[in-house]
């Protein structure tokens, strides 16, 4: 009885077309899933991390806070709050919980506001992003994640802080 289909496939039942094919169709597919898993990999681990990515916004939204709306230079406890700042971003983003977002991609600041004005707000947006992080963490491997990422917020916090009381 004949149902259409062999268990065993004879390879001289094949034309030289159909095997161009074959091989044509997995050189293709094998490099394209590959790209797939490659770059879907981030996704999948913000989908698992949303407290990460509000802390991101959060620290972005501090960073800029930061910057002098005339352009001006930052005093060394500021350049400190924002190397602090750029060391959590990056420790949140080598474990690929990522946005996908640029430093700048921050909300609009207030350029009307004065500069300690300025300073409360990061220290309010650094607040947000660390008890976004200190939320409680089931993954192990993220520990380590978690505790530098908000030894460099509360680096930050203190320079923003340093900063402050400055200005007062």
């Amino acid at each position: 009885m004949d149902f259409g289909f062999r268990l065993v496939e004879d390879p001289s039942d094949h034309s030289n077309e159909e095997v161009r094919v074959f091989k044509l169709a997995r050189l293709i597919w094998v490099p394209g899933f590959a790209a797939l898993v490659i770059l879907g990999a981030p996704a999948i681990g913000a989908q698992q991390h949303p407290a990460y990515l509000h802390a991101l916004s959060d620290l972005r939204d501090a960073r800029a806070h930061l910057q002098r709306p005339n352009h001006g230079a930052l005093q060394q406890q500021e350049q400190d709050a924002v190397s602090e700042i750029d060391k959590a971003i990056h420790e949140i983003k080598a474990a690929s919980i990522d946005d996908g977002k640029n430093i700048d991609d921050h909300v609009a600041v207030d350029e009307h506001l004065e500069w300690g004005g300025r300073l409360r707000r990061a220290n309010e947006l650094l607040g947000k992003a660390f008890s976004d992080i200190d939320k409680e963490e089931d993954n192990p491997e993220t520990h380590g994640l978690k505790r530098r990422a908000l030894e460099h917020i509360n680096a930050a916090r203190a320079h923003v802080r340093e900063a402050l009381a400055l200005v007062h």
